[in-house]
């Protein structure tokens, strides 16, 4: 009974306080509005604002500040127009600027850090949801950046579309000029309004500013605050529309370990993206190839767990919300990398978009080939989301991954078909202060017994100054989701959080405050097998300075036997118990500044002996054409003998050059004894026109001692978009 009666407590608790927030509009959007006129003169993106349009166009200014304090307008005030004709959305801006010096740019890469660039970025909510939506910016170097939002205020910068700036700069301003093609967003027809945001970042005043105001503990692309658009005339309908991206690669590849000659060879395939209607796209690709994504970023395996990794695969990442939001955090019932990563891709295809004011559908079928005793198999996942009261919904899906090929029994460990299927509701409130999730999900495949589910709800209630959470899991021990992402099974978790912030009126220090943050995990005997207290508590600086500081209570008992250092020595037994104590510290200084760093330690007891912890990330940036870093990471564990003691490094030196908007070359280096490796991985990229490119990527992998050649590989591969 226990497995579903915290659910049913905290279904009911979310939703009754959606229930009392009930329908409504953004908080700003009858306060905020912008008006957009068509035009039928051409105009020229050239960051030169002096065609009839931006002259007879409405101007909005007045920007408020953001942060470093949320109250008051802008030091470094901001106009923006708008207009549009039949084929593309005009945004016009000025950036006043007026501090002297040089303005901090990062680099010429597209999709920049926000937070590293002066830069000026705007937000449209094009399906009134105060959810989901669409972010475009300009560095004041002309750098580019796009992204799909979603959960109101989380962007997913891989998306990467058609679409044109140009900037000017001056002594007292900079100027910025978007065209941004209407087949390349998705909106409903018919439309008159949007909501939409302008945000700004003057590094040189700290000063993050928006046209419609939000508090500063928000992202600054909130939806639910944006302002609202308001077209002359409904919005039309879009045809048919179809592109096409073919790719062709050449590799050679070597793997001396295994004794193998020079292995040459081509490859070539497309994607094509079918925009159905101005709310929906089908999204198809035939072998595609993934060789110029850049290499995982190694960590030092302590864990008694899987390790996660992100998905960096442009397919995968387009439109992905719909998908890799299903679950939490450690329990994810569908995780792409899972489809293809070590095995060939076949081909494959995803429809996702809207139905109507509150459907969203997201539907994606892979197949994949087989490689040694891995048989060739199909993904297939279904999402459907209904949006129901201010901005909560609930979602249905079916994951369903199958054997299509021949295997061995004694050499594959899967079954021939795993299923998921599941309920979530998801709980947002309309300003953002209740935030929450309960889902029910079970698993079927050959054998599978009344224990193959998971059950988890979530809550949380978060002011300008103060949050509190509580987190629940339970996770039978037949739970299996084979396209999915779970770190273990078997258990059941409570992890209660709380935190409040300090904004002090007159001080050099921004904010500071306190946090707390407990874990209690318990095996299906109810008996603990983890626990964890951690108490932080972290300073700001107006300077962009942060310091933290860390003290946690843990204990262990082992359910499998356990080497603490990861390196092949004598484990403890299971079943045995371990408490320890830990204190950490972690700097980061102002990275406005050409030179920046962030240093982290700690030292503690860990299991039956001890640890102790150095890490630095250190950065020089020559703006705007390039940056080296070194990141590095050191952990020193003794333990009694018989059991191996460690002294584990991990070391990443990067450089990072953008010779232009259009020229990459980025070269990064990691060094890891606990594998006993050194990677580098060297990668140059050419955006010959927009959205096609040519790469040409080395790798190698070598033995640290003598720098034995382990394996390497060439490849170059050059991608054309059509449309």
């Amino acid at each position: 009974m226990f497995k579903t009666s915290f659910l049913l407590i905290t279904a009911i608790l979310l939703c009754y306080n959606t229930m009392l927030l009930g329908q409504s509009k953004g908080i700003n959007r009858d306060k905020y509005r912008i008006h957009i006129a068509q035009t039928n003169k051409a105009i020229n993106i050239d960051g030169i604002l002096d065609e009839e349009p931006w002259m007879t166009a409405e101007r909005v200014g007045k920007f408020h500040c953001v942060t470093p304090t949320d109250t008051g307008y802008a030091i470094a005030q901001t106009e923006v127009m708008l207009t549009y004709d039949e084929s593309n959305f005009y945004v016009g801006v000025i950036c006043y600027d007026p501090t002297p010096g040089k303005r901090p740019i990062e680099s010429l890469r597209r999709d920049y850090n926000f937070s590293k660039n002066d830069n000026f970025m705007f937000f449209i909510d094009t399906y009134n949801d105060l959810t989901n939506g669409f972010a475009f910016g300009v560095s004041a170097a002309g750098a580019q950046t796009e992204g799909l939002e979603h959960d109101a205020q989380l962007i997913t910068y891989s998306w990467d579309i058609k679409w044109k700036s140009a900037i000017k700069s001056y002594d007292d301003r900079w100027v910025a000029e978007f065209s941004i093609p209407f087949r390349s967003i998705r909106y409903f027809e018919g439309a008159n309004e949007w909501g939409i945001n302008f945000g700004r970042l003057d590094l040189k005043t700290n000063e993050k500013s928006a046209w419609a105001p939000m508090p500063r503990n928000l992202n600054h692309c909130s939806l639910p605050h944006t302002g609202t658009l308001i077209w002359d005339k409904p919005l039309g309908k879009a045809g048919l529309r179809f592109s096409l991206i073919p790719y062709v690669t050449a590799k050679a590849t070597r793997n001396n370990q295994a004794g193998e000659n020079t292995k040459w060879n081509g490859n070539a395939g497309f994607d094509a993206k079918m925009i159905l209607s101005t709310s929906m796209n089908l999204d198809l690709t035939v072998n595609p190839d993934y060789s110029q994504v850049e290499e995982d970023r190694q960590q030092t395996n302590l864990d008694r767990f899987e390790l996660f990794f992100p998905e960096r695969r442009q397919f995968f990442l387009e439109n992905s919300d719909l998908f890799s939001n299903l679950g939490t955090t450690g329990n994810q019932p569908f995780f792409s990398r899972r489809i293809g990563l070590n095995i060939p891709v076949i081909g494959g295809g995803r429809l996702s978009g809207r139905i109507g004011n509150n459907l969203r559908v997201g539907v994606m079928d892979m197949q994949t080939g087989s490689k040694e005793e891995t048989p060739s198999s199909n993904y297939a996942v279904a999402v459907l989301q209904r949006q129901v009261f201010s901005r909560s919904s609930i979602v249905g899906f079916l994951i369903n991954k199958q054997v299509t090929g021949d295997y061995n029994d004694t050499l594959y460990s899967g079954f021939r078909y795993n299923r998921v299927a599941g309920l979530e509701y998801n709980l947002a409130s309309r300003d953002n202060r209740w935030t929450g999730k309960a889902f029910y999900h079970q698993s079927f495949y050959p054998g599978a017994s009344g224990d193959a589910a998971t059950i988890a709800n979530s809550l949380a209630y978060s002011l300008r100054s103060f949050r509190v959470s509580i987190d629940q899991t339970w996770i039978g021990a037949d739970y299996v989701s084979e396209a999915g992402y779970i770190r273990r099974t078997g258990y059941f978790e409570i992890s209660p959080g709380l935190k409040y912030t300090f904004y002090p009126s007159s001080s050099n220090i921004l904010s500071h405050g306190p946090g707390l943050d407990f874990d209690v995990i318990l095996d299906p005997g109810f008996e603990m097998t983890d626990r964890q207290t951690q108490l932080t508590y972290s300073i700001g600086w107006q300077n962009r300075n942060q310091l933290s500081f860390n003290v946690s209570d843990n204990f262990v008992k082992l359910s499998n036997s356990f080497d603490p250092t990861n390196t092949g020595g004598i484990k403890l037994t299971a079943g045995s118990e371990y408490n320890w104590q830990s204190a950490g510290v972690n700097f980061s200084s102002d990275f406005r500044k050409l030179f920046n760093f962030i240093l982290n330690g700690g030292y503690g007891s860990y299991y039956n002996g001890t640890r102790s912890t150095l890490g630095a990330s250190i950065n020089y940036r020559a703006q705007p054409y390039g940056s080296i870093a070194i990141t590095a990471s050191y952990n020193n564990i003794s333990l009694p003998d018989p059991y191996n003691s460690a002294k584990l490094f991990l070391i990443g030196p990067r450089l990072d050059l953008t010779f232009t908007d259009k020229l990459f070359l980025t070269t990064f280096v990691q060094y890891n004894d606990q594998i006993d490796n050194i990677n580098i991985n060297i990668r140059f990229q050419w955006r010959f026109a927009p959205v096609s490119d040519l790469f040409i990527v080395y790798t190698e992998n070598s033995f640290p001692s003598d720098y034995r050649i382990k394996n390497r590989g060439l490849v170059l591969k050059l991608s054309y978009w059509f449309n």
